[in-house]
């Protein structure tokens, strides 16, 4: 009951609320995407042409309000889902632990089609059946194409499962960014995924763009939760779950990515691409069956802890 409600709060808190791009930034883009569509304008944009069509389709049959409400529905719905699907009667832990994440709000209001790639994303990963997941991993391309990223993640982790292997991939992409970050910024801009989010890499900061620049130790250190969260469930406990692998594993590479390039410009748009998954990496095993003495208090404990930074980080940014 209290799940429900929560999740129902959650939903039209963030779905109905004021349409602005001085208090959501991208928002205001998008919203100026559906009146575009709404007066008749055609699609222009070649880089994820299937969130403009979803876009204009959604412009001739509903107000921009509506519009953002269906937006929050496909971010948060397949989150229930997913939870519900891995945890049974335990999904509002893991839910709790989803839309605690530091960016769980960033993306539910500002970078609104990477939110929703990203859940579309953790869907099809839930799923039992290959097709079924290539159904939905095609879908959170069409939305955006940086789900390249996690999605060449996850077919290595299917053919490569050794997770102290990418664990020490993963610490190795440090120094190597320290020493010559330049270099992969350069490397991944000039290879050109098609992602928008590459311009990033190599155009210079203004002075109210750094606060998104330079070595994000604080980061990395939220980041590396996750990895340390895994490596002790896998390594010194033993966990052992083929789709807990394929997660953490997945986490891993995609967050090593985001580590050669972390110097870059808005570099919590590269981190996104592992951080929706950081919730689930830390609590998957947890509700799964007992890993740790007083587990159940300890929850508890990791979820006050996991949120006080998120807390932090907000109020830090408002200052």
């Amino acid at each position: 009951m209290v799940g429900g409600t929560y999740f129902v709060f959650l939903l039209f808190y963030i779905g109905l609320r004021p349409i602005s791009g001085r208090a959501f930034v991208d928002m205001g883009t998008y919203n100026q995407y559906f009146i575009h569509y709404a007066n008749g304008g055609e699609i222009t944009s070649e880089k994820d042409v299937f969130f403009h069509f979803f876009t204009k389709l959604c412009s001739q049959i509903m107000s921009a309000n509506a519009y953002f409400l269906l937006c929050a529905a496909l971010y948060i719905i397949p989150l229930l889902v997913v939870c519900k699907k891995w945890f049974k009667n335990y999904w509002y832990y893991g839910f709790l632990f989803m839309v605690t994440a530091f960016s769980f709000w960033a993306y539910g209001t500002n970078g609104i089609r990477n939110g929703i790639a990203g859940s579309l994303f953790l869907l099809g990963m839930s799923r039992d059946k290959r097709v079924s997941q290539i159904i939905w991993f095609l879908l959170a391309l069409a939305f955006h194409k940086s789900m390249l990223l996690p999605l060449a993640a996850f077919i290595l982790s299917n053919f490569y499962n050794k997770p102290k292997i990418v664990i020490a991939f993963w610490a190795l992409c440090i120094p190597l960014s320290l020493v010559a970050g330049g270099f992969f910024e350069s490397l991944f801009s000039s290879v050109g995924l098609g992602d928008d989010r590459l311009a990033y890499l190599t155009v210079g900061a203004d002075a109210n763009q750094f606060e998104n620049t330079g070595f994000r130790w604080d980061f990395l250190v939220y980041s590396s939760t996750a990895v340390f969260a895994g490596w002790y469930y896998i390594v010194k406990r033993g966990y052992k779950d083929k789709i807990y692998f394929w997660l953490f594993n997945t986490y891993v590479i995609s967050n090593a990515f985001w580590i050669l390039v972390i110097r870059a410009n808005f570099s919590n748009r590269f981190a996104y691409l592992s951080w929706f998954m950081i919730g689930l990496v830390i609590i998957y095993p947890l509700l799964k069956q007992f890993v740790i003495p007083k587990q159940y208090k300890k929850i508890g404990l990791i979820l006050f802890f996991y949120f006080t930074f998120t807390f932090l980080m907000a109020s830090i940014k408002t200052l």
